[in-house]
């Protein structure tokens, strides 16, 4: 029997609050689930949020772009799997990895969209 080499450490700056995406309205009992790698949500970050490259992400997260590939075809798997089937998207940390400090650190919260504070008519 072969025995996978374990998978390296992988650095992301994505730490959310939150464990659990659902649909509104039913039971979490009710729906299967898929899970995603924190490895996985930050490529999707990286490279669809961000816009950066492929090349760019696979040296954010330390991992070479064959790798950073992989985690982001399995990640937009997962994505739409979730959405198309209505399934319940959980947010697993079976890999290891290293929380980096980043100036966005808040799971994508906090960001005005373009709205204006309370004070500001112009």
């Amino acid at each position: 029997m072969t025995v996978p080499r374990p998978k390296r450490c992988r650095k992301v700056c994505l730490d959310p609050n939150y464990k659990i995406f659902k649909p509104q309205g039913i039971p979490l009992s009710e729906l299967s689930s898929i899970e995603m790698e924190l490895d996985e949500l930050e490529a999707l970050r990286l490279s669809d949020m961000e816009g950066l490259s492929q090349d760019q992400s696979a040296k954010k997260m330390d991992v070479s772009q064959s790798t950073f590939n992989r985690i982001l075809s399995s990640a937009r798997h997962k994505s739409a799997r979730s959405l198309i089937d209505g399934a319940a998207l959980k947010i697993a940390r079976n890999v290891p990895h290293i929380i980096e400090p980043s100036a966005r650190n808040d799971g994508g919260r906090n960001r005005s969209r373009g709205r204006r504070e309370a004070g500001d008519r112009t």
